[in-house]
């Protein structure tokens, strides 16, 4: 439902006031991936390697997000799918601020992702694939929601019995099961630099 007795106020003190202020660029990072394929590990680690370089970050992680903002919806695909417009234009708030946001969603599906894309926009929009084979990702799945899953516990979980679409021209695809979690941090950092939302050291 939208509102019809609401208008937009405009603030004085910008998003480029605030970047110039913060030194760097506001961006959304989006990881996605299957459950277990390294999304929230990653995302946490960037975040301690652009609060060492002064950066101004918050990483919105798929599981403590339910626990409060989107804690009354549940995993059907309209749930799901509103799950991450929450996030998306909560995210568009956090890139006014002035703040780097990194997301860690599975967001399976295409239409979700395009649909945050377009909500941020596409300039200021990073999609970063975590691609990690099924197999390893259940050696990983400490919670054991794989092995729920397969045994019909949970239904509609992504990579059993719901589908997962891959990224077709994500800005970086990390191979997770190959690559260290350094080697994945430093390709994320150097993303940032080449799309100048932040300096090189």
């Amino acid at each position: 439902m939208n509102s019809t007795n609401t208008v937009w106020h405009s603030a004085t003190v910008t998003r480029q006031r605030r970047e110039e202020l913060n030194g760097h660029k506001s961006v959304l990072i989006w990881f996605t991936g299957l459950s277990g394929s390294g999304k929230s590990t990653l995302a946490h680690t960037v975040e301690e390697e652009l609060y060492r370089r002064k950066c101004r970050t918050f990483v919105f992680d798929g599981d403590n997000v339910r626990h409060g903002l989107c804690s009354d919806l549940g995993f059907s695909r309209e749930n799901r799918a509103e799950n991450l417009r929450r996030i998306g234009e909560m995210s568009k708030l956090f890139l006014d601020a002035g703040v780097i946001s990194l997301a860690a969603f599975i967001s399976p599906f295409k239409a979700d992702r395009v649909r945050i894309k377009n909500i941020v926009g596409s300039e200021h929009f990073l999609e970063i694939f975590c691609s990690c084979p099924i197999e390893v990702c259940e050696t990983r799945d400490i919670k054991g929601l794989y092995k729920r899953a397969r045994a019909g516990e949970i239904k509609e979980f992504t990579g059993i019995s719901s589908p997962y679409e891959e990224p077709e021209d994500p800005d970086l695809v990390l191979r997770t099961s190959e690559k260290s979690l350094e080697e994945c941090t430093k390709a994320v950092i150097n993303l940032l630099i080449k799309r100048n939302a932040i300096a090189p050291m």
